[in-house]
Formats: structure tokens, sequence, C-alpha cells
């Protein structure tokens, strides 16, 4: 006898998007920006009795383009047909521009997506994607070039001594005093790994120079040496970088394109599913590296990412970035601090296991 099973469905009733702007703790820089607050934007979709949520880092205009013209065209929608309510919002913004702030409004409606389909099952959200691992080893991500000496030093120094096995400081902004820098950091973590991010600050050349001096710090890590657009660049560092530093980028791929041409430019690839079209782009991001036998690094957003990484199957590690944890801390329940240098999911609670605090959230509404 063959049993039928009927589909579940869920039509999703309702979605909802707000802003919220929080100020830095202090002024921040790396090598090509500097900000004092940071944006958020959180997308609810409600449908099946349940609602999900997801979020993205940009710019209030992301929750603009949520509210229009992206609502229209999930609302009505069956919660369970996440790929066809993918591509249709792909479509959709076809002539706004779909890399930047229309990507980024579609990666959290699709966070928002995978979360509700998942409480609608009653899952956490690494069982509906399919854990490989039981845990995701986190790096600390700080050391911003407007970072005194002492404060640096603090910060990574701390991470170290909390169990967290890699950090991850910013470069580039006075290249002169850069190696000044990686050698008080690599005094203040001892034999943690020391990861640089350039944020795309070097020429190809300048960035070799650089890598030979961070070498004697032992640095393993060299993040967007040169731009991420650069991909003649980044493999020119890559071939020629010290034994043991691995290049890496991909934070700013925002479709899949992006990511086809920065492989074989990086010994590991960033994903960050607030910009890369949400979960689904991530995964994708994720597939395709492991076709190429390169691992996957999360980028930023860490409760967000949390699942998904836990999913992926050439996993390296996730960042635990200073803002966005002082953020998610602040605003979510059912935050995860680490454990040991790594985030463990709360397998009792349903999607990804965040809940927003409105009232909280609402003094910060942008």
């Amino acid at each position: 006898m063959v049993t039928v099973t009927r589909h579940v469905e869920a039509p999703i009733e309702q979605l909802d998007v707000a802003a919220y702007t929080i100020p830095t703790d202090a002024p921040e820089s790396d090598g090509t920006h500097e900000w004092n607050s940071t944006t958020i934007v959180v997308v609810h979709v409600e449908g099946g009795g349940k609602r999900g949520l997801g979020y993205t880092y940009s710019h209030a205009a992301a929750a603009a383009v949520v509210a229009d013209p992206l609502r229209a065209l999930v609302e009505g929608r069956d919660a369970f047909g996440i790929p066809s309510i993918w591509d249709a919002l792909g479509r959709q913004v076809r002539n706004l521009g779909r890399p930047g702030v229309a990507a980024s409004a579609i990666s959290a409606v699709d966070a928002a997506l995978w979360d509700l389909k998942a409480r609608v099952l009653d899952l956490p959200l690494c069982t509906l994607l399919g854990a490989a691992r039981e845990d995701v080893p986190i790096y600390g991500s700080g050391g911003f070039t407007s970072y005194s000496p002492a404060r640096l030093e603090e910060q990574l120094g701390g991470w170290a001594a909390d169990g967290i096995a890699r950090v991850k400081m910013k470069v580039g902004r006075e290249p002169a005093g850069d190696a000044d820098r990686v050698r008080l950091a690599r005094e203040a973590i001892g034999s943690a790994e020391l990861f640089v991010d350039a944020n795309g600050a070097y020429t190809p050349k300048q960035a070799l120079l650089h890598a030979e001096r961070f070498a004697e710090h032992e640095v393993t890590w060299l993040e967007e040496p040169v731009s991420s657009a650069d991909f003649a660049g980044l493999a020119f560092v890559r071939e020629r970088s010290p034994a043991g530093m691995d290049v890496a980028a991909g934070e700013y791929a925002y479709v899949p394109a992006d990511f086809r041409h920065i492989i074989g430019a990086v010994d590991c690839l960033q994903a960050d599913a607030t910009r890369c079209l949400g979960i689904t782009g991530f995964l994708r991001a994720a597939a395709l590296a492991d076709a190429h036998g390169l691992d996957l690094s999360g980028h930023t957003a860490p409760s967000l990412h949390l699942h998904p990484c836990l999913a992926v199957p050439r996993l390296r590690h996730l960042e635990w970035f200073h803002d966005h944890v002082r953020i998610e801390r602040l605003l979510f329940d059912g935050f995860v601090e680490p454990v040991a240098g790594s985030l463990h999911p709360d397998l009792s609670r349903a999607g990804h296991g965040l809940e927003l605090k409105e009232t909280d959230a609402e003094r910060f509404a942008a």
C-alpha cells in the first residue's frame, strides 16, 4: 500500500518591516570607511499561525524596498514555496539594480521565510536544513582602526582570554603604522590565530608588502587586501602571499555571479546571508564553494548565520562581529553566547530561535 501524505500549506497573511538605527559604543573605522551607527532592517512574515523573522544590516532604504515592491509579491504566497518566491523577488528588482540595497531587502525577506517555514513545522532551522555539525567555531572581530592601542589590546586580548581561538583586526587606514598595530595585537593575544582585514584599502603590491610584514607576526588570514571587485588583484595577492596566509573575500558578493567571479581568487570564500539574497543565496554560495574545494566563512550577523552555518558542507568559521553582537544581544531574545569559542544552537526553539524585543527596539526606530 502506498501512503499519500497531504501537502502542508501555510499562506503568508502579512509581511511587516521596520528599521532601527543603533549608535556604536565608540566611533569606528576600517581601511576605507568610518561610521558611528548601524542600521538593522527587520522583517516579519506571518502564516500558518506562526511568525517568522529575518533581518539585514543595511540602510533604512532597504525597508522601503521591502514595503514596496517586495511585500506584494510575498503576501498570499505559500511559505513552503521559498524557491519560487526567491526567483520572483529577484525578477522584481531587476530594473532597480539587484546588487546592494535591493539584495539586502530580499535577504531579510528570505531569512524570514525560512524561519517561518521551520516554525510552522516546529523544527529548529538547522534540522530543517540538515545539520552537518553540532556547533559553529567563531572568530572575534573588531580591532577598528579608530581604536587606541590600549583598546585594541583590551578587545582582542579579551576574546583570546575567553577561549576564542582566533581574532581579527582592521588595517589599511594608515598603512605605515599597520605593522606596529599588528605587533601589539599579537602580543595581546598570545598563541591565538590573528586575522587582518584591509577592506580593500591596499593596491596589490602594497598588499604583498604588508603581507610579508604581517607574516612576521604569524597572521594567517588576509581579508580583502584589495577591493573585492578587483578579481585579478585578489588573485595576484593570493598567488604571491606568504605560505600559511589565506586570502579571503566575498562579503560584498550580492548575486550568484559575484561568487563565481571570486572563485579562484581566494583561499576561503566569505558569504553574508544579510546581503547575498538571504539564506537561499548563502546555501547556494556554500554549494559553489564546496564544488570548487573551498571552505566557506560566514560574514557578521552571527545570530542569523548560526543555523545555516550548521548545515553547509565545508564551513571554516563564523564572524563574531563586535557591532552586530552588541545589537543582537540587545534586541533579540534567543541570542546565543559562545562556549569555548563556538556557538551551539538552542534546539528547544523552532526556527532560528530569535524573537525581537519590540519594546526595546522601538527607541531606536529609524
